[in-house]
């Protein structure tokens, strides 16, 4: 009967801490369960939310304001 009492009392705190943990990090959690579901879906194209450069710029469009006014802070330093 005392091992099964310590059994019980053993799956008891398991049970316990592993709730425990589930709400102590629950941010944390579901950000990586949200990234787990997203590279799972067959459907998810990583490069439809890519709000980057292109590695390649189109040589033949003009160059921006901003593109020019860092690298003009950049020589006169």
């Amino acid at each position: 009967m005392a091992a099964m009492t310590s059994a019980l009392i053993a799956i008891a705190g398991v049970v316990l801490g592993w709730i425990a943990i589930e709400m102590a990090c629950k941010p944390c959690l579901e950000k990586g369960r949200e990234a787990i579901d997203r590279s799972l879906d067959p459907d998810y194209d990583p490069d439809d939310n890519d709000v980057r450069a292109p590695l390649n710029p189109d040589p033949e469009q003009p160059k921006s304001n901003a593109t020019a006014t860092s690298s003009e802070a950049i020589k006169s330093v």
